[in-house]
């Protein structure tokens, strides 16, 4: 029996897990690649966990994303195809990111996040816009100052 995914990237840095969800052509692996290798680049531990479809799972405690079976270690580069990439097993999500059309997100929200229930857990979420790289890293950037104000910049 297939064990059943969702629709995302996983990506891990420092000690955090980031969820990215949205819908296909959103720009989930691009931006997924733009924090790992930001993070890498500042000289931060970072690596995937799960390109398109992971797996997840709540411990009580902890929603953990696992890579979907078949697709572990593998990235989808649009134009150069399936290319392969060292990942993590799993990862424990701290943050799940859902990209949207930028139409549909608030400019002055009244929080920059809000909270989703995953596997029976509440989780911090923030909403970026989708096929904007540069300016989802900006605002993941002070969300995670304002979410987890003692931990150092990763990217």
């Amino acid at each position: 029996m297939a064990i059943p995914t969702i629709h995302a990237s996983c990506v891990a840095f420092g000690t955090l897990g980031v969820l990215v969800r949205g819908p296909s052509a959103a720009g989930k692996s691009s931006f997924c690649d733009r924090l790992v290798e930001t993070a890498r680049s500042r000289g931060t531990f970072a690596a995937w966990v799960g390109d398109d479809r992971v797996h997840l799972e709540g411990d009580g405690h902890h929603v953990v994303a696992h890579p979907a079976g078949a697709l572990a270690g593998k990235l989808e580069v649009r134009g150069l195809g399936i290319l392969e990439t060292g990942f993590l097993p799993s990862a424990a999500v701290d943050l799940v990111v859902d990209l949207m059309p930028l139409s549909e997100i608030d400019r002055l929200p009244e929080a920059s996040t809000d909270r989703i229930l995953l596997e029976g857990l509440l989780l911090p979420r923030c909403r970026l816009a989708e096929n904007r790289s540069d300016e989802g890293l900006r605002r993941l950037r002070w969300v995670l100052r304002e979410l987890f104000p003692n931990r150092p910049d990763y990217f």
